[in-house]
């Protein structure tokens, strides 16, 4: 049973939250200036000879396949360099080629038999891991490991992971990204997400409330925002337990049946899901807007569906599109921190120790 009331209770809140989550939920700017002086400190600059004939992602389970589909959508389709998400490095992989990799399970035995076949054919390999466990040792001494200094649970990587491909991606001239405004603008999220802040002006406990007991449907209006929306889904069953559907905006008018249910139920979105349960679909149309087309796709999508619910950075980020996309995924995992304290789901019998790195 959600108790929404915990929302603007800071007392109560530092009292549910006994795992101190909305504190490291908030060490998102944190982890991006640790991960980039990790970088710097490796050598990542010079780890890189000319541009490479291809950049494998490896999406494993966890924060991984969001950072993964957001990290590709950032290099966008004139990417000089086919950019792969996959689950296992392909068939062809070899010298010329870049590998990249986070996982949440330091023992993946698929992720370590892949580093290992990367190195042996040559391959640069960079991870974002832990130091120790089976995938760390499957590229001792030919992977660089970038491993997280900011301690946090899993659950609450996706910074670090983030941090760790864009420098990547900023070395191989891919992608252009400030670090130090990146990590000051995740500050700011932070700051603007805080316990002592009201629901009415805390964007995460004001998303946490409109999320809360309904089945959210988010959907993205750009490949970036619906990577950004795979990551909020993932936070939202990482702490929530609330099942969601995600889908890039297109795809989802595709599904004639899903989307007409979904428009149908815009009439009263602030209805009691319980009094009729067929009001509880929720649209989030997910948008981290940043130019002029992405501004066109928005004003469509709300104009096509005028009861959803949009999910924006807002204003007061820049037009920069890592900038916006990272906020919107910092905002979910406090969102979804803010949620699962206020329903219970984060403590009591039975739940599991989160892991930090």
């Amino acid at each position: 049973m959600l108790d929404d009331s915990l929302f603007d209770d800071p007392a109560r809140l530092v009292d549910a939250d006994t795992g101190g989550l909305l504190r490291l939920a908030a060490l998102s700017g944190a982890q991006v200036r640790a991960a980039v002086e990790s970088a710097t400190e490796a050598g990542l600059d010079d780890l890189f000879d000319g541009r490479p004939r291809a950049v494998v992602l490896l999406a494993r389970p966890g924060v991984g396949p969001g950072v993964c589909r957001l990290l590709a959508a950032l290099a966008g389709p004139r990417c000089p360099v086919p950019v792969v998400v996959t689950d296992t490095v392909p068939a062809w992989i070899g010298a010329l080629d870049v590998v990249l990799a986070h996982s949440d399970d330091v023992g993946d035995t698929v992720l370590a038999e892949s580093v290992s076949v990367a190195c042996r054919r040559g391959a640069t390999v960079v991870l974002a891991i832990p130091p120790d466990g089976p995938v760390a040792a499957a590229g001792a001494g030919r992977a660089t490991v970038l491993p997280p200094r900011v301690p946090v649970p899993s659950t609450l990587s996706f910074a670090h992971a983030l941090a760790v491909g864009l420098s990547v991606f900023r070395t191989l001239d891919l992608l252009r990204f400030d670090a130090e405004q990146l990590a000051d603008e995740l500050d700011k999220e932070a700051e603007r997400a805080h316990p002592n802040h009201e629901t009415l002006t805390n964007p995460a406990k004001s998303l946490a409330m409109r999320l809360a007991e309904r089945v959210p449907l988010l959907w993205g209006l750009d490949p970036a925002s619906t990577a950004v929306a795979e990551h909020g889904a993932f936070a939202l069953g990482a702490h929530t337990a609330t099942p969601c559907h995600v889908a890039d905006y297109q795809q989802a008018v595709a599904e004639r049946a899903l989307h007409r249910a979904a428009a149908g139920s815009e009439a009263d979105l602030f209805a009691d899901p319980e009094d009729d349960p067929g009001t509880a679909l929720r649209v989030f149309l997910v948008s981290a807007r940043h130019d002029e087309q992405g501004e066109a796709q928005e004003r469509g999508a709300v104009r096509d569906l005028p009861g959803a619910d949009l999910v924006s950075p807002g204003d007061a980020v820049g037009d920069d599109a890592v900038l916006r996309s990272a906020v919107l995924a910092a905002r979910f995992d406090m969102a979804a921190v803010y949620l699962g304290l206020a329903a219970g789901t984060l403590n009591g019998p039975g739940w599991p120790a989160l892991a930090m790195h």
